[in-house]
């Protein structure tokens, strides 16, 4: 497989690939699909991929199955079916689809283990999440785990288990107990650090839609850059 820290940018790095689905590689400040603003974008990106290798004809079918935020990079998977893209679309509703984190918290967080729950309301007019309560118009509830894998002095390194997928769900709820997400000028307040924000979707596992194989990938953040040299990214991943 080839290096995807180390791809152009405009290129598309295939993690996996079959009739049914294919997994790719989420450059940081990407968007995952189209929006407002008209970049490029991933879902855009495979469509041309797939049209000019399989030379199709007219409209290309690609299913978005799940996003990661523009800042995050990492692995996602698209469907290549429509039938691939109901039935993936199930397991994320059925909590067998698994997504896993690694950030860079700011500050030293405690415990080592926690559960973060909540309610999160997104505001359409300035793209901005806010946390809520119960019963609030428009909030929807979320849930995390997180695990600290590593300290440094001013830093934590978090393993982070979504439970549901709300728009910048971990970076709001981290930056609710007053450890944003390295880099998070958005939403760090006076915690913020200026910098990429590291936030890097790590793990992809799910069941695949036809022949039932369960399969994870697993793509690592770039160890070689600020924040994420400061810890020890190859174990942190091994470990898990």
């Amino acid at each position: 497989m080839n290096d995807p820290i180390n791809e152009q940018e405009n290129e598309l790095t295939i993690l996996h690939e079959d009739n049914h689905v294919i997994v790719v590689y989420k450059p940081q400040n990407l968007a995952s699909c189209p929006d407002e603003s008209g970049d490029d974008n991933l879902l855009d990106r495979v469509k041309r991929y797939i049209k000019t290798a399989y030379n199709k004809p007219g409209n290309v079918f690609v299913g978005l199955v799940h996003r990661l935020d523009r800042p995050t990079g990492g692995v996602m998977v698209f469907a290549k079916t429509s039938k691939a893209a109901a039935r993936l679309t199930e397991q994320m509703k059925s909590g067998d689809f698994e997504k896993r984190y690694l950030a860079v918290l700011c500050g030293t967080l405690s415990p080592d283990h926690g559960t973060l729950t909540g309610y999160l309301k997104k505001n359409t007019v300035n793209n901005m999440v806010y946390l809520s309560t119960q019963g609030t118009d428009g909030a929807k509830f979320a849930s995390l785990d997180y695990n600290i894998i590593e300290r440094t002095e001013n830093f934590s390194l978090a393993d982070i288990k979504l439970h549901t997928g709300r728009s910048h769900q971990i970076r709001v709820q981290m930056a609710g107990i007053a450890h944003p997400v390295y880099g998070d000028m958005r939403y760090g307040g006076e915690y913020a650090v200026k910098g990429k924000l590291a936030l890097w979707a790590y793990s992809l596992t799910f069941t695949h839609p036809v022949s039932g194989e369960r399969l994870r990938f697993v793509l690592e953040p770039p160890a070689d850059e600020t924040p994420w040299k400061r810890f020890d990214i190859e174990k942190a991943i091994r470990i898990r």
